[in-house]
């Protein structure tokens, strides 16, 4: 009894240290106790162990069972000296338990924090992943969501973006990132409390990580200024954020309902004349003045590649002087007919209306007629009657490009 009681103590002392309750481990160590007590000779086939948990006496009771499963019969059968015993066999499945319970209340910590953001310190760096120490559980920062060229040196500092939280044998496996678009909106949250209360609300975001990210933002006050409380007092929120993202530039334009003013915003810094939009392919056509073109498109197409995903529309940037050249070229008189290999495998043009298929050579001959007397050129052959521009077949047999009534392009 004496022992019995000293290792229920023991069992509390490691119940309070672990922060597990002392209920759970009086169950594992129930069943270890059964499992113990069918090692001895002589035990029943079926047996329950109670355990008192005030005095800690320990109680193996022998039972019979009908076909069904029912107790039909049950008597005391503790063996002498079973608290020693159970204390040997014991020790290693409560060992095990305890480990158990400690990998589930660890999970539970961390269960359902998906898209939140944590603070670790950088343990271990290699080519396939990164380690952060988290306090009670380490984080895996995979390559796949680490940002190029962004150093993790260790003993740094560093915050993520919990993407998963996996259950494995070894305890929860925590997958964090450093490219996710979420993590500048929980950033945001930590330095902007307008953001924390709801009052701004950052409707959509997206991410280049390591170079630009544009986010979208809208106020559900009419006295705040969305855009003017993310950036703060002299820029020094944005400024809190970009630090943290390690000198990566964030735009912050205001978000709209309208789609044509969402995507001009959505462009910002470059200024936009029009936009024209198509909801059956999802295409906006965005005008913009001709020294302005380079700023919509941004570097190598990053400013347009963020609106386009910020808005969800695609975008075609063009400038005045490409439009007016589309128009211009849309509204031009062409010959209809198309070229077509004859019997002797040459090219020749077939025009659409019928009559004599005309060769390369003698299309050439006629644009050029045509252009020294632009005045007859309607009475040229009888090739045709609308301007001659048409494509000519290439010596490689390809369609190539000649020019119409003096030197007009095609």
């Amino acid at each position: 009894m004496k022992d019995t009681f000293a290792f229920l103590e023991a069992l509390q002392q490691i119940a309070r240290d672990k922060g597990i309750s002392v209920d759970t481990l009086l169950d594992a160590l129930a069943n270890a106790l059964v499992a113990a007590y069918k090692r001895m000779p002589g035990a029943a086939e079926e047996a329950v162990v109670t355990i008192d948990p005030d005095s800690g006496d320990i109680r193996v009771y022998g039972q019979e069972l009908d076909e069904d499963g029912n107790v039909v019969r049950e008597w005391d059968d503790t063996p002498k000296d079973f608290g020693r015993i159970a204390a040997q066999t014991a020790k290693q499945v409560i060992l095990q338990r305890i480990r158990e319970a400690e990998r589930d209340l660890k999970y539970e910590e961390y269960a359902g924090r998906e898209g939140d953001i944590v603070t670790g310190i950088i343990q271990q760096s290699d080519n396939r992943y990164t380690l952060l120490d988290l306090g009670k559980v380490e984080a895996l920062l995979p390559q796949a969501e680490q940002v190029p060229y962004e150093r993790y040196e260790h003993g740094a500092r560093l915050k993520a973006y919990i993407v998963e939280v996996r259950k494995t044998t070894k305890g929860p496996q925590i997958v964090v990132s450093r490219t996710h678009p979420g993590l500048i909106k929980r950033l945001f949250e930590l330095e902007v409390p307008e953001i924390g209360s709801g009052v701004v609300e950052i409707k959509a975001a997206a991410r280049e990580p390591g170079h630009r990210t544009k986010i979208a933002v809208w106020s559900n006050d009419a006295n705040v200024d969305p855009v003017g409380a993310c950036v703060g007092a002299r820029g020094a929120r944005v400024r809190m954020v970009t630090n943290e993202l390690r000198g990566e530039k964030v735009d912050i334009v205001p978000y709209s309902d309208d789609p044509r003013e969402f995507v001009m915003r959505a462009l910002q810094p470059a200024k936009v004349k029009e936009v024209q939009l198509d909801e059956e392919s999802g295409t906006a056509t965005v005008i913009v003045h001709d020294f302005q073109l380079s700023l919509a498109i941004g570097k190598e197409g990053q400013n347009a590649r963020l609106a386009a995903r910020l808005t969800g529309w695609r975008i075609d940037i063009k400038s005045e002087s490409q439009l007016a050249e589309e128009e211009a070229y849309a509204n031009q008189d062409w010959a209809e007919g198309e070229w077509v290999e004859n019997e002797a495998g040459e090219m020749v043009w077939q025009p659409a209306e019928g009559g004599e298929a005309v060769s390369a050579e003698q299309w050439v001959e006629a644009s050029d007629e045509a252009a020294a007397h632009p005045d007859a050129a309607d009475q040229s052959s009888g090739v045709s009657e609308e301007p001659l521009s048409a494509p000519v077949a290439s010596a490689s047999g390809e369609p190539a490009e000649v020019s119409g009534p003096e030197g007009a392009a095609p």
